[in-house]
């Protein structure tokens, strides 16, 4: 497809709306760190058993397996600023009154369930509304070095899991929710302040009053859209179905991981942050880097490829290895994870048309979590079964496998999405 045309003119990357949108997503993230991980560990104590934990996990993500892709058709005609200002504020009640009924002695397991399921809702929706509004708050030219910022941040946000951790065994975790709660009420705060317009509203209202005044029915012809836009992007479709085998690797270390951790050293779950505390180093020193140095135009589709495979097989393999090498192998995977990340989210987003970006986020945002919700599962129940660092190696292979198949066999489309000039 010919390149979208923006109305938006080239200029400095800190408008006033970007640096809110950036300011209002460090605070709600430093808190959300720090209760999920909490979080995390109240699951794997209450229960003892890393199934469980995997089923929690796997509670979580349901709901972003419909939400993304049902959300995505209504964001691509109705406010996505307003939609994001307003799950933060429903996040904000709902940690205050997690933290109220912790603090009252009143929680318990049924309630943690449903509260994690809501939970899942709000970010299921959150994730496509901000994915498909934070490209609108960027101009022209500057999607790499805003993408390398929002992956920095998020990185560095993991400072907050030892924290929380320090937190959970000395105080517990009321206050971490508490906190949370706090955060998200600060982002809403922020995110209200975002004057840019956002003119796709005004023009798909009208064509729905020209079409049909059938919700349902409109509904459901976005929906298609959606589906044949993906299915007529060939790259697209290739790099999509590509992350949703990333996922399925993802979700399988996300069971796993932490659980062998405090099952095979003392405080395991300390030790766990520091080994993977040195990839959040390397996505650091790697979203330095891409915000001061552009890779050459036409080499970004080779590069993604390489790194694509390259990370599958040394999270495939850390786990065998002492943990000064399991702490270099991470450092590794961030500072590749970061430029995997950057050249896929900043050419994708870029191509996309604004019009088109609910849709496509929501599809693309379904997939990934449908394919870490099997892999948690999946992962969770044959690490019961047989050896956890065997389970994990086998994901790996999988995964080097998809990004040949999907990614390499498809050069011609994919290069045509990576490498551009974003």
């Amino acid at each position: 497809m010919k390149k979208e045309t923006t109305t938006k003119p080239t200029g400095k990357l800190w408008t006033r709306d970007f640096t809110i949108i950036t300011l209002g997503s460090v605070v709600s993230m430093l808190g959300n760190d720090a209760a999920g991980f909490a979080m995390s560990l109240l699951v794997l104590d209450y229960t003892g058993s890393s199934f469980y934990y995997a089923v929690y996990l796997a509670v979580y993500l349901l709901p972003s397996i419909f939400v993304p892709i049902l959300s995505g058709p209504f964001l691509d005609r109705f406010s996505r600023k307003r939609a994001i200002y307003t799950l933060d504020f429903c996040s904000a009640g709902l940690y205050t009154l997690l933290a109220l009924m912790l603090g009252l002695g009143k929680f318990n397991f049924a309630l943690f369930a449903l509260a994690t399921f809501v939970m899942g809702c709000i970010d299921g929706v959150y994730s496509v509304a901000y994915e498909s509004f934070y490209p609108m708050l960027i101009c022209e030219g500057n999607f790499t070095k805003a993408y390398s910022i929002s992956s920095t941040l998020e990185t560095m946000t993991f400072v907050m899991m030892p924290v929380s951790a320090f937190v959970y065994n000395t105080i517990g975790i009321v206050w971490l929710f508490a906190f949370n709660a706090l955060t998200f009420l600060i982002a809403a705060i922020f995110e209200l302040q975002i004057k840019t317009t956002e003119q796709y509203v005004a023009e798909r209202k009208s064509e729905m009053l020209e079409k049909t005044r059938n919700v349902a029915r409109q509904f459901a012809s976005d929906f298609k859209q959606g589906i044949r836009f993906l299915l007529s992007e060939p790259g697209l479709l290739a790099v999509t179905l590509y992350f949703t085998f990333s996922s399925l690797f993802g979700g399988a270390s996300n069971a796993i991981d932490l659980p062998y951790f405090r099952s095979t050293f003392s405080n395991g779950e300390y030790l766990f942050t520091i080994v993977w505390g040195m990839a959040t180093v390397g996505r650091m020193i790697g979203g330095a880097l891409h915000y001061k140095i552009k890779f050459p135009t036409q080499a970004k589709y080779a590069i993604a490829l390489g790194v694509y495979v390259t990370l599958s097989l040394i999270e495939g393999s850390y786990l065998y290895f002492p943990i000064p090498v399991m702490m270099a192998m991470t450092f590794t995977t961030g500072l590749l994870g970061v430029t995997s990340y950057n050249i896929r989210i900043s050419a994708t987003q870029s191509y996309v048309p604004h019009e088109k970006k609910g849709r496509f986020n929501g599809i693309f945002n379904t997939l990934m979590t449908a394919g870490a919700l099997v892999g948690q599962l999946a992962g969770g129940a044959l690490a019961t079964v047989l050896p956890p660092r065997a389970v994990i190696s086998g994901f790996a292979c999988i995964t080097a496998l998809a990004a040949v198949v999907f990614i390499g066999g498809n050069k011609k489309a994919v290069s045509k999405i990576y490498n551009t000039q974003a």
